[in-house]
């Protein structure tokens, strides 16, 4: 193995560490979508790195690419219901939100 697969971990780590930490500290509903999103992007290189590393590159994209379509499916979705909460309730706001019943 080259430097080059050992560059790319770190770079999977980083933004893995960046969408889990963007995760942990946010309350509002759209960033939690998008740090979401951050996370499914590191698995995503992740992925293309694996296929790489095991001579399969072309299996690693075509199943990032099956992930991206999935990936969008799902975060349309969460930010349509986002809007519809911001329309019923009022705020984003995850703390706000969790007192709420029924």
């Amino acid at each position: 193995m080259t430097t080059i697969p050992y560059i790319d971990m770190l770079t999977v780590m980083i933004v893995f560490g960046i969408g889990l930490y963007t995760l942990l500290i946010t309350r509002n509903l759209i960033k939690v979508v998008i740090a979401l999103q951050i996370l499914v992007k590191a698995g995503m290189i992740a992925l293309v790195l694996a296929g790489r590393i095991n001579g399969q590159v072309m299996t690693g994209q075509s199943i990032a690419l099956t992930v991206i379509v999935a990936d969008t499916i799902v975060a349309v979705i969460a930010l349509a219901l986002a809007v519809q909460v911001k329309k019923h309730h009022g705020t984003v706001d995850l703390s706000k939100l969790r007192n709420l019943k029924g």
